[in-house]
């Protein structure tokens, strides 16, 4: 499994799909993510090799998400 923000993100599903199952991303900002990385969002996340997992990271890094997003609410 990839793991993207402490989270396990399941290898059989499309990029954008898994991405938003990350708390705070949902499917438009999945595909912000997975343009802004140059990654096509219909592509497995289980076909990602590590280049394009690090890229996702750092625009994963860029919101504000799972626990900070908690906090915040």
């Amino acid at each position: 499994m990839a793991r993207i923000a402490g989270v396990n993100i399941p290898v059989q599903k499309h990029t954008e799909i898994g991405l938003t199952s990350i708390y705070g991303i949902g499917r438009t900002t999945a595909r912000l993510i997975c343009d802004a990385a140059g990654v096509p969002y219909t592509k497995k996340v289980k076909e990602l090799n590590d280049a394009d997992l690090e890229k996702i990271r750092e625009e994963v890094a860029k919101l504000t998400i799972e626990g900070d997003l908690r906090r915040e609410l």
